[in-house]
């Protein structure tokens, strides 16, 4: 992209405030949402229907006196939510949003910049953005951020993972790797005969990539730390994880980051999936669909329907243990996105040879014969058997000790304070009697 740099300065600002807004629109939608869902009014005083309750939320906390821990580290306890927010608007930098338009007498594409390799970067971003959460978590100097940070760095190499492989099924199927050309890609329509008739799919890859779409929902939702996948900051099991030690501004930068990222993927998973800004009707219906700013109109409306799918989420379905969540990761997705890879592999080898249905035939037909033999050959798991003796904590899950004494925190205290290994409660309660009978 050739544009001019005070160009680039106007989008990089319009992005900038594009997704404030939507940041502002989305807390006080699933607010709005879940409320109806759960019978009740909502934010309904600030502002028309409480539009303006997400702007008094965002200045009550940049009020609110900004607290530090004492055994924080100063540096990177203010640096942490810094990298989360630059992760999260840099991410959205190469999203498109519609074609080439006349912006300011210059002709541009309503896209901030892309490359060949912009997908690789919103990846990227993703997964340096979670060091902002990591070492939030590390710097508070609190056990319940400690745990937090350690469940997002799990989650995020998880998930990152079986969304990876989500994504390259897009690029085998389009082979490319520009988030432009993508949707390009995908305004060509798929051609099938079904009988003598003649059908036109779209060719979104949705339809064509129907694992990797629902793979890369599921995926996108535990890597933006969203319900049920909120584990990082389980308010019931930690207070509220990484961010328990955090106020004020920095506090909500947090927020600020997670919704960011919350609207990234869902334009990413538009763009990949979706059509990107293309209408949602053929081209024939409406010819002016797909030109000057109209497709701006389409490309906001996909994203708000993903927004609506992650609040409809967080209403219904209950947090996931974090065993089942690891095990949903490893033992589900990735094992299914390399599955699927192969049969998408051997489908596309079939089309490639221009032999025919029968090539074609034969490669589908080895590929599913692979997935049949994996399923039938995969290990079963094992019944489970009573433990002869009760757990300790030593064999299985860890367990908290039974006088539930909490040990001291080592970097609270200027000298280690020495174990005591005496007398039992028994013996320091009768102590305690006897010295106050001699007084």
């Amino acid at each position: 992209m050739n544009d001019p740099i005070w160009l680039m300065l106007v989008k990089g600002v319009l992005v900038f405030v594009v997704l404030v807004l939507l940041v502002l629109f989305t807390i006080w939608f699933e607010r709005r949402v879940v409320a109806i869902m759960q019978v009740r009014p909502g934010p309904n005083r600030n502002g028309p229907f409480g539009l303006l309750q997400s702007l008094a939320d965002g200045l009550k906390l940049a009020f609110k006196e900004d607290a530090m821990p004492r055994t924080a580290d100063k540096i990177v306890f203010i640096a942490a939510p810094v990298i989360a927010v630059t992760c999260a608007f840099t991410a959205f930098s190469v999203i498109p949003f519609g074609p080439e338009v006349s912006l300011f007498g210059v002709e541009t594409a309503l896209q901030l910049t892309d490359f060949e390799v912009s997908v690789l970067v919103i990846l990227a971003c993703s997964a340096l953005g979670v060091y902002g959460i990591v070492l939030a978590g590390w710097a508070s100097g609190s056990a319940y951020s400690l745990l937090g940070a350690l469940r997002a760095a799990a989650q995020v190499i998880s998930y990152e993972i079986a969304l990876g492989l989500a994504v390259l099924a897009v690029f085998f199927q389009s082979r490319l790797l520009s988030t432009g050309a993508i949707v390009d890609a995908q305004a060509e329509g798929l051609p099938l005969s079904i009988g003598g008739f003649e059908l036109t799919l779209p060719g979104w890859y949705f339809i064509i990539l129907a694992p990797s779409f629902v793979i890369f929902v599921i995926a996108m939702v535990g890597e933006t730390n969203r319900a049920p996948f909120d584990l990082p900051e389980a308010e019931s099991e930690l207070v509220a994880g990484f961010a328990t030690e955090y106020s004020s501004l920095k506090y909500a930068s947090f927020f600020l980051a997670e919704y960011v990222n919350m609207v990234t993927m869902s334009a990413l998973c538009v763009t990949l999936f979706l059509g990107g800004w293309a209408a949602p009707f053929p081209n024939s219906w409406w010819p002016g669909a797909n030109e000057g700013f109209m497709p701006l109109i389409w490309f906001f409306g996909k994203v708000l329907a993903f927004l609506f799918f992650y609040v409809w989420l967080r209403g219904t379905l209950p947090r996931l243990r974090y065993d089942q969540f690891m095990r949903l990761g490893w033992k589900v997705l990735v094992p299914i996105s390399l599955v699927w890879l192969m049969v998408l592999a051997a489908m596309n080898i079939g089309l490639d040879t221009g032999n025919g249905l029968p090539t074609r035939i034969a490669f589908a037909g080895g590929a599913a014969i692979a997935v049949m033999a994996l399923i039938f050959f995969w290990p079963s798991r094992k019944p489970y058997e009573d433990p002869a003796e009760p757990d300790t904590g030593m064999g299985g899950f860890p367990v908290p000790p039974l006088d539930l004494a909490v040990p001291p925190n080592p970097r609270a205290l200027k000298e280690l304070e020495p174990a005591r290994t005496g007398a039992a409660p028994d013996e320091d309660a009768a102590a305690a009697t006897t010295e106050k009978g001699e007084e």
